[in-house]
């Protein structure tokens, strides 16, 4: 049984847990199978975690078979395609990093990333034996990845984001070294929503998910936060009463060459109004003719829906995308409004679609179903951005306002989420 760490500071936490770990490398090393590991014939067990969970035609060492403690298989499902780059967080004997870099070939790449040296030692060994050479081990842990930024295609995982005690800063660091496009495949440990405080320690201590293990809908929220528009979480098998092994996959924004999304943040303040002031400088883009205080505009828009796109060199924010709720009547609460801004100097290079599908998917993902609009006819650009990205023209609003002494009609559009009858 593993001590609950979820109280613990980031540094301690991280400590026993490469003790742990270490421990359990050397145990492998020493051609001892960790308490905990199951053999194929063992699959359908309760807490059943290790070699188990792979096919049985995988060719690997045994010493990264006997100290895998994963709960699944995250290469069968992160798609991996050959030429790809690959990072394994928590990479533990090098089972996963191996059958990565199999699937990646000679073109491609897979990183491994553990923070305990013992297991960094063993996971080498078993790569040279092998015979896989397009691998790099990597010391470190999953909240600080030693990799510069957009460097990856894929992020895995295999039962290691549960034990970290700052879950938010893992998530927005594998986004961070994701390259737009790049998706995260991982398997976790995730708990019922009705375990009370008490039954979710208790059945985490009994599987060794020790840093406070999420529900299925806190991992999604978090995946949001961290910048990610797409996600599913598919529980599989129970490893505990009220735990469950789950298949977790998610995907960075792609954007136009040279660009990046990311979630909007305080420091970009400025950068976004002045976006917005050009915007409306242009005479067509809302009825409202100066931007709003930050505070203001920070209190309207909601968090997990606000996408800056930046330049991948510079840095610089060169449009924005943001949500809001129509109303805080719960018959609206699946209805959004948004707004889409560009930099001037930036139109035509695909920005604007880039930032509105971030936005659909984000809005999908969390389980709204109408995002809606109000658009001047004289805007024509932003009328055909919308039609290509599956909006539809509900009507026109009359007369609805005065802007700069005349009244003006606006175009009523409105996208519906097609999971959504």
């Amino acid at each position: 049984m593993t001590e609950h760490l979820s109280g613990r500071s980031l540094e301690d936490a991280r400590e026993a847990i490469v003790d742990r770990y270490s421990g359990l490398a050397r145990q492998a090393l020493a051609g001892q199978a960790p308490a905990g590991s199951c053999t194929t014939s063992e699959r359908d067990e309760e807490g059943c975690f290790g070699a188990a969970r792979y096919g049985a035609d995988e060719a690997v060492p045994e010493a990264a078979l006997r100290a895998s403690l994963g709960c699944g298989d995250p290469t069968a499902v992160a798609d991996i395609a050959s030429g790809e780059t690959i990072l394994d967080l928590g990479s533990g004997g090098g089972l996963d990093v191996i059958l990565s870099a199999r699937r990646t070939g000679p073109t491609g790449k897979a990183y491994g990333l553990d923070a305990s040296p013992d297991m960094l030692t063993l996971a080498a060994a078993n790569a040279a034996e092998a015979g896989i050479g397009n691998v790099e081990f990597l010391r470190g842990h999953i909240e600080d990845i030693p990799l510069p930024d957009a460097h990856v295609d894929v992020v895995i995982s295999n039962c290691v984001i549960n034990l970290s005690t700052d879950k938010p800063r893992v998530l927005a660091e594998a986004f961070r070294v994701l390259r737009p496009g790049g998706r995260l495949g991982v398997t976790d440990v995730i708990a019922a929503h009705d375990l009370d405080p008490a039954e979710r320690t208790t059945a985490e201590q009994a599987v060794g998910c020790a840093a406070g293990t999420l529900t299925l809908s806190e991992y999604r929220h978090r995946l949001l936060t961290a910048g990610f528009t797409t996600a599913t979480i598919t529980p599989t098998h129970q490893v505990a009463p009220g735990l469950h092994s789950a298949i977790v996959q998610a995907g960075k924004p792609a954007a136009p060459d040279g660009i990046a999304i990311r979630p909007m943040r305080p420091g970009d303040a400025e950068e976004v109004l002045a976006i917005y002031q050009a915007g409306l400088d242009g005479g067509n883009a809302s009825f409202e003719t100066t931007t709003p205080t930050w505070e203001a505009f920070d209190a309207a828009k909601l968090p997990p829906h606000r996408h800056v796109a930046t330049d991948s060199g510079t840095g610089q924010v060169l449009g924005w995308i943001a949500a809001a709720a129509v109303s805080d009547r719960r018959v609206y609460a699946g209805v959004v409004e948004h707004s889409v801004y560009v930099h001037p100097e930036h139109h035509r290079r695909g920005i604007a679609a880039a930032l509105l599908q971030a936005l659909i998917d984000s809005t999908q993902t969390a389980g709204i179903w109408t995002i809606q609009s109000g658009i001047f006819p004289d805007n024509t650009a932003s009328l055909r951005l919308h039609a290509g990205a599956g909006f539809r023209t509900v009507g026109t609003r009359q007369r609805i306002g005065r802007h700069h002494g005349r009244w003006r009609d606006v175009i009523f559009i409105e996208r519906r989420s097609p999971t959504v009858g």
